[in-house]
Parts: C-alpha cells; structure tokens; sequence
C-alpha cells in the first residue's frame, strides 16, 4: 500500500507535469498569435471550407437518396467516390503546389470548389429527372468530380502554407490550430443545414437540401475571396521574409543537413518499363470489366475481367517493391500497424456514411431526428476543445499504449447504440467516441515517425495515409446496404433494426486495439531495435 508522502510526491509530479505542459502551450500559443498575416489568408478561409465539405458530407446521403432518386447503396457509392476521390488526388496533385505556389493552389483550388459546387446545385435547381442514368445525377457528378480534384490541390496547399509563414517555433501549433479550425468549421456546419433546409423546404422541394449546396456554395465565394484579399502577393513575400529572418541560423543549418542527406541517399536508377507495361494493363482489364458489366456479357467474362485485373495488380506491386528494398511497404511492422487501424477508422466514415441516415430516420418525431444535421457533426466540437487538454494532459505516455486505449475508448462506446435508439445513449457513445479519438489520432502520425528509418520519415508518413484512403472505399462499399436493410425509410413499412447494425459495426471497430494488443511485444521490440 502506498503511503501518504508517496502520495504526495506523485500528485507533485503530475501537476509539476500538466503545469509544464500547459505552460509550454501557452508560450507557444503567444508566439503563434504573432505569426505574419499570412497566416490568416489560410486559416479564415481554412474554417470556411471546414465548415462547406462537412455540411457537405453531411446532407449527400440524404440528396442522393431523396432528391436525386438514388438507392442507398448507390449512395454510399457516391460518397466512396468522394471521399475516396479527395485522398486519390492529394496524392497526385500535392507536387503541383510546389510548381505554382501556396498563394495561387489556394486560391485556384478555392475558385474551382465553388464552381464545382454551384453545378451541384444547380443539379438540384433545375428539373432534370431523377435516376442514376438522368441528367440531374450527371450534373451532380460532374460537379462532385470537379470539387473532388479541387480538394486534392487545397488540402495539400493548405499544410504547406502553414509550413511557409511558421517558424520551427510556432509550426507544430499552426498545424494544430489548423486541424481545430477544420473541426470548429464542422460543428457549425450542422447548424446552417439544418436551419436553411427548414426555412427553404417550399422553395426548394422535397427536403430543402438544394438550397443547403448554395448556402455551401456561397461560403465557398466567400472564401475565395478572402484567400485572394489577404493573402496577396506582397503579403505573401513579407511573410517569407519574416520567417527566413527569424529562422535564419536553423534555417541554414537544417538545409545543409538535408542537402549532405540527399546526397548520401540518392537513389538508384530504376528501369520501370515493365511497370509502366502492367499498369497500362490493369487500366485496360478495368475498361474491359465496365464494359463487360454495362453490355451484360455473361458471368463468366466478368470472373475473367475480374481475376485478371487481380492478376496484373499482384504482378504490378511486385514489381514495385522487387526494386525498392528500403520501401515502407516491405516493412512489416509498419504495414501491420497502419492497417490494423482500418477497423477503428470506419467509424470516422460513418460519421457521415451512416449516421445523417440513422438520426434522420430512426429518430423520426423527436428533436434529434429534427435537427438530425446538428447532432451530426457534434464530434468535430467535442475533438476541438479535448483534443490540446488531452495531448498536455498525456504528453508523456507511451505512445504505443496510448494507441492501444485510445482505440479501445473509440471502439466501445458502438456497443451502447446496440441497445436501441435513445438520444442520451447517442450523446454518450460521441462523447466517449471523440474522447477516445483524441487519445490515439495525434499519436498515430508520431509513431509512424517515430518507427520510420533514418532518412524515410517523409516516405513513411505518406504511406501512412494509404489505409485512410482504403477506409473511406471500403466502407463506402457496404455502408449503403447496412442503411437500406437495417434503417430503411419510416414511411416503407420495414422493420429497422439499428441495433444489429451497431453491433456489427462495433465488433469490426474493436479489431483494431485487439490486434494492436495481440503484436504489442513485437511492435515495441521493433521499435527499440530501431532505437
């Protein structure tokens, strides 16, 4: 049994910590409040398109479904596609910030968001009939498309334009503050839904969701133009100057390191011809599967169009790899941890994949079924007020165990909704949900550093986002179909049975801290080789 003045030394110490930390935060807030002006050409806007692409997220489901005649998987197809679609295009346009600038991706990517999202709702303005073969589906798409590849430019410019107008001082905090402005922006966003489609259900029929997209679309203009008006390019240059000054000496310091570290690492040659070979024949077999699917040839030419496109993926990423030793994926440790989190991720996706359906429909008549976009996004709130008391709070706790709670505090709270559709019960599980998400997320990009090589962080932290991009596909795969037998239309006549649905939905989350539990002797003892 403890005594009383281990007692007392121990509440010394997590105070003597938590002050610390906190006083940390505070000195690096005061330097981040004084970063260039700059800045705020990325974060007012930043919160602007928060708040657009959740609310966004957020009232799809239900367009697809109710105003463009969609069934609920092919919905949930939709969403697979952008959410998906946005990952897929960081990936490729990220280098084009580097081409053209933080200042012109900004305001470029801006510009086509809202042009994307003015032919979403005019998709729901004009009478083009309904159906995933009318118009008004090929306009609605046309416009998601163009705010899809829109977003893979903004993302990417947007973390960059933080990296330029902070000083290795204040960066971490203006990432940070970057993250809570996208989830203050969300919370937000369930307000104006759900206030604008109560108000515009006669103008806009059936449900008022055309006129939510222009309320969107609008905040988009606005964005643009504050982007265009603060962040010139006279503020842009001085910002550049600020930091160069006042980061000089590490500044230098740092770029011999990397340029002496590129030199030392410069990779070989690879001859990627046969690559290039297998890819063009993957693209092929995928046209070939289409095109077997929509002349409906037969069975068995889809198995075969199917099997091949297997075949040519396999040998393709074979290839890959066979040339490329040090690759983070023929590091079996970090694929291992970066896909074990996909269970636990799915929840993230249904934040809008499922529950805008599951509040809207199973809470039919109540105030939760009424304001269904506000509850939505009750999480993002949660995550921008816990999440910096939480990393002060943990900031000397293990990182791997912090994973392992972190994912099990996100994955139990599913279970609670098992037990019938109450809104307290609903509160509680986003509650500890976010609570839990706070505990492990911040951590995951740490470990991913922290296991990488010497001379491969970059490499591994973008890797890193690969599983997130699976995680939207797939679930986006089965998400519609669990919402079309589990929580069909009141007005059907269906028996709904969310609970089942809940449960499933948790056995799959609570994959992930089992599996990171399972291999905890091996990942630590991996990560302490590397040490």
């Amino acid at each position: 049994m403890a005594t009383q003045a281990q007692k007392n030394h121990d509440e010394k110490a997590v105070g003597g910590v938590m002050s610390a930390s906190f006083r940390e935060l505070g000195e690096t807030l005061s330097a981040f409040l004084k970063a260039p002006k700059a800045l705020s050409g990325v974060n007012i806007p930043y919160v602007l398109e928060g708040l657009a692409y959740f609310g966004i997220l957020t009232i799809l489901g239900n367009y697809c479904s109710e105003n463009v005649g969609l069934t609920d998987p092919q919905a949930g197809w939709v969403y697979g596609a952008v959410t998906g679609g946005i990952t897929f295009a960081m990936l490729l346009l990220g280098f084009v910030v580097d081409r053209i600038g933080v200042r012109h991706s900004l305001i470029i990517a801006l510009g086509a968001m809202a042009c994307g999202r003015t032919i979403v709702s005019l998709s729901g303005s004009i009478h083009l009939g309904a159906g995933i073969s009318s118009p008004m589906f090929l306009s609605m798409s046309i416009g998601l498309l163009i705010m899809v590849v829109a977003y893979g430019l903004y993302q990417p410019a947007a973390y960059a334009g933080v990296k330029r107008y902070t000083t290795p001082q204040t960066a971490s905090m203006g990432y940070a503050v970057l993250y809570a402005l996208m989830n203050l922006g969300a919370f937000f966003s369930g307000y104006i839904a759900d206030f604008t489609r109560q108000a515009s259900e006669t103008v806009f029929p059936p449900n008022g969701l055309t006129a939510v997209f222009w309320a969107f679309t609008l905040i988009t203009i606005a964005a643009v133009i504050i982007a265009a008006v603060v962040l010139t390019k006279r503020v842009d240059l001085d910002a550049v100057e600020r930091v160069k000054r006042e980061t000089a000496a590490s500044q230098s310091a740092r770029q011999n390191d990397e340029s002496a570290a590129k030199k030392a690492t410069a990779p070989p040659k690879i001859n990627n011809s046969l690559l290039i070979i297998l890819t063009a024949l993957i693209l092929l077999s995928l046209a070939s599967l289409i095109f077997i699917r929509s002349a409906a040839l037969g069975q068995n030419y889809l198995i075969s169009a199917i099997a091949l496109t297997f075949l040519f993926t396999v040998l393709s990423i074979w290839e890959f790899l066979r040339h490329r030793p040090s690759h983070p994926f023929r590091d079996a440790r970090f694929m291992f941890f970066i896909f074990v989190l996909i269970p636990v991720q799915t929840l993230f996706a249904h934040n809008w994949l499922t529950i805008p359906y599951y509040l809207k429909r199973a809470f039919v008549g109540s105030w939760v079924g009424d304001y269904w976009a506000i509850f939505s996004n009750i999480n993002p709130l949660i995550i921008f007020i816990i999440t910096p008391i939480i990393a002060g709070l943990t900031v000397r706790a293990n990182v791997y165990r912090m994973m392992i709670i972190g994912t099990l505090v996100m994955a139990l709270p599913t279970f609670l909704l098992a037990f019938g559709t109450i809104p307290w019960l609903f509160l509680l599980y986003v509650l500890i949900m976010s609570i839990g998400e706070a505990m492990w997320q911040p951590r995951f990009l740490q470990w991913v550093a922290e296991i990488a090589p010497e001379g491969q962080t970059g490499a591994y932290m973008g890797i890193g986002q690969f599983p997130w991009f699976l995680t939207k596909v797939l679930t986006s795969l089965y998400s519609g179909y669990f919402v079309a037998h589990y929580i069909p239309q009141p007005e059907s006549g269906l028996a709904q049975r969310t609970g089942e649905m809940w449960l499933i939905y948790g056995v799959i989350a609570i994959l992930s801290p089992v599996g990171l539990l399972l291999a905890k002797t091996w990942m630590v003892k991996g990560m302490k080789e590397r040490s």
